[in-house]
């Protein structure tokens, strides 16, 4: 498909509907350094008449006359691209009205990662009402699914644990080296990814000084890690006293082709050509990454007690929601993969 290019000197024209939390915040400081990207309607229905930097000072210098609108359908038909920061049933009504009349619609949502939709009833509490774009709808890992990404209509950007969990195993599992069950996925993360508005769980008084498990046995980003990983897993994900970040640290059974020098070179090929993804000898930290679209990965072998541990840290805003997102729309637009994102994490 030729996407439009109707911008000043060919540039992108972007809508971020959903653009006043976390990550749509996120995706407003990533395409503000966009090269190619130009911000047409940026909508927040919550905070409608808001200023954004009134909200978010941080976008003072790049927005200082953005403020934050209603939806309307009308301000972002014939977009180059949408992305779409809404909750998962309203990301799915919506999508079908987008789909066809913009160039590329990049969802952050969940609405469209599961290629078995009897799985949203259970884990999400919906019936998914659009199985032709479910089908048609790519799944947003360009390290993945990079070929059927481009020229994508619909992407579905994936979760931030899954992006960290596949990372650290999807090369395991595809070299053989890993059983394909009985995998543990233990995940910590900073409290953005518990959303923006004030609950119990991201209130400074519960958080502080204090870290907490949730989602234990059927968490909603179960399934997807099976389907990207390829491997029956346990998932518990823990809340941790930061504001961003995700560390993965995924245990698993060797075949009998493992070793310890086996599971590092597998992850050094399966990344060998990746722009973002840096194979490291040591454990991965999330303050290495942090506001970068960077994953850190590592793997090694305990042969005494037989059980092969893999590693990811991301930046959850970043690689795993907004940066991600954008990564994925620079391939579906033909673009630069890199453009708008950086490698190197804010340090010290």
């Amino acid at each position: 498909m030729i996407m439009q290019m109707s911008g000043e000197n060919g540039a992108i024209n972007v809508g971020i509907i959903g653009a006043s939390g976390y990550t749509g915040a996120e995706l407003l400081r990533l395409v503000a350094q966009h090269p190619d990207f130009n911000l047409v309607a940026a909508t927040g229905d919550s905070m409608a008449g808001t200023r954004a930097a009134d909200l978010y000072p941080s976008l003072e210098v790049a927005y200082p006359d953005l403020v934050f609108s209603a939806f309307d359908l009308s301000a972002v038909e014939g977009l180059d691209l949408v992305f779409l920061g809404l909750p998962h049933e309203a990301s799915m009504e919506l999508a079908p009205s987008l789909v066809g009349s913009v160039g590329c619609v990049v969802d952050l949502s969940a609405a469209y990662r599961l290629r078995d939709s009897s799985a949203y009833p259970t884990y999400y509490g919906f019936e998914h009402t659009q199985p032709d774009l479910l089908a048609e709808a790519v799944f947003g890992l360009p390290e993945l699914h990079r070929i059927d990404l481009k020229g994508a209509r619909l992407v579905a950007t994936p979760g931030c644990h899954v992006t960290a969990a596949t990372l650290a195993l999807r090369p395991l599992v595809e070299a053989g080296l890993i059983e394909p069950s009985g995998v543990i996925v233990n995940t910590v993360t900073g409290i953005t990814g518990a959303g923006r508005k004030p609950t119990d769980t991201n209130v400074f008084t519960n958080i502080d000084s204090n870290a907490l498990a949730y989602g234990l046995v059927s968490h909603r980003h179960t399934p997807e890690m099976e389907q990207e990983i390829g491997a029956e897993l346990l998932f518990t994900p823990h809340l941790v006293p930061m504001s961003r970040g995700l560390l993965a640290t995924c245990y698993a059974r060797p075949t009998a082709a493992c070793s310890e020098a086996a599971v590092r070179e597998a992850q050094r090929a399966f990344f060998a050509d990746e722009p973002f993804v840096a194979v490291l000898e040591s454990p991965p930290a999330t303050k290495s990454v942090l506001g970068s679209n960077a994953a850190h990965v590592s793997a090694t072998y305990d042969d005494r007690t037989g059980t092969v541990i893999a590693m990811c840290a991301i930046d959850n805003l970043t690689k795993g929601a907004s940066g991600g997102a954008v990564q994925a729309a620079n391939v579906a637009l033909g673009l630069d993969e890199t453009a708008g994102l950086t490698t190197v994490g804010v340090a010290p």
